[in-house]
């Protein structure tokens, strides 16, 4: 009897301490359709095509070179496209998320920060179609320098990524995605010096022309269509500056394609309108084509001897501003080759 006691309570002490762990990734765990997708950011604002301004820089522009370089955006938009079954679409994280896409076979997968506020996009359904584009401004009475041209907001930072094929496979072992997201928005420096008459000056805004008016997510080549992209500028001591955001120049390859040739075009123009103190506008149309040359994917453009004479900028006539005169309207167009 003793002995049969001694075996209950081993039996009994034997269940009590086995007890079946939990399974709470039964996902991860089990057959099926997965990809793990894993991120980089390519955190650049300008592609160097031989300007070479990281190396001289200088530091009386106000900001450093790695000031202008965009944040890593807070989320991604990953579309799925399966060869036969459709597409859909997810939220994952910046860093990277595991996504469950359930139907095994080949996809094409595009990849772009899904935190926009300005950003128009078109053709999603089509990968190799998707593109990008920005608001039309709501100021009228801004108008581009370039006849027909568009004006339009400046674009978010935009990056993305595209897998042209992949197999994915139902399987135990989820599959293992590295990739690098990369910038298809790029930053222009636009900085502008005056070499008389800046104390005339209360407020300015300008247009950057003749940039492309949309991108292709697939690949990062732009559409062959231009806009001007309106700015505001930020004062300094007698200079002007303004960060311009664009998708560069129209009709560009992508970055992983060579450089092609120059085509002649010469029509990048800035149109910088300029509020006087009197309360009486001026116009400044710049041709930067020459500048623009090396520059298809952000860079800086220096422009100099800006003037507003004393006869333009001194005491209006009808007391000291100009009562009734509409919002940037009537302006005078100075070329500056």
């Amino acid at each position: 009897m003793r002995g049969r006691l001694i075996y209950m309570c081993i039996l009994i002490l034997s269940l009590c301490g086995c007890r079946k762990e939990l399974c709470y990734n039964h996902d991860e765990h089990s057959f099926g359709v997965r990809i793990d997708l894993r991120t980089d950011w390519e955190l650049v604002w300008e592609r160097d095509y031989g300007c070479g301004w990281e190396g001289c820089w200088n530091p009386e522009w106000g900001c450093g070179y790695e000031d202008l370089s965009p944040g890593i955006p807070e989320g991604i938009r990953l579309i799925a496209y399966h060869k036969t079954d459709g597409y859909k679409d997810f939220n994952i994280d910046p860093q990277g998320k595991r996504v469950t896409l359930g139907t095994e076979g080949e996809y094409s997968f595009l990849l772009y920060n899904n935190d926009t506020e300005y950003l128009v996009y078109s053709d999603l359904s089509s990968s190799k179609e998707a593109s990008a584009t920005t608001r039309t401004t709501s100021r009228a009475e801004f108008k581009s320098p370039n006849e027909g041209e568009r004006v339009i907001n400046q674009p978010d930072m935009l990056f993305g990524r595209y897998i042209e094929t992949m197999l994915v496979e139902r399987k135990m072992e989820t599959e293992v995605v590295q990739l690098e997201m990369r910038p298809l928005v790029y930053t222009y420096f636009v900085r502008m010096e005056f070499s008389q008459g800046y104390e005339y000056l209360s407020k300015a805004q300008g247009l950057f022309a003749g940039m492309a008016e949309k991108v292709y997510l697939y690949d990062g080549h732009t559409g062959t269509e231009s806009a001007s992209i309106m700015f505001d500028c930020e004062e300094g001591e007698d200079f002007l500056s303004a960060k311009v955001m664009t998708f560069g120049v129209p009709d560009y390859p992508g970055d992983h394609y060579s450089k092609g040739e120059e085509d002649g075009k010469e029509d990048y123009m800035i149109r910088l309108d300029v509020l006087m103190t009197n309360g009486l506008y001026k116009t400044f149309d710049i041709d930067v084509s020459a500048q623009m040359k090396n520059q298809p994917r952000g860079g800086v453009i220096l422009i100099e001897g800006l003037c507003i004479t004393d006869e333009e900028g001194g005491v209006f006539e009808g007391g000291g501003f100009g009562v009734g005169v509409d919002p940037w309207g009537d302006t005078i167009n100075i070329p500056l080759k």
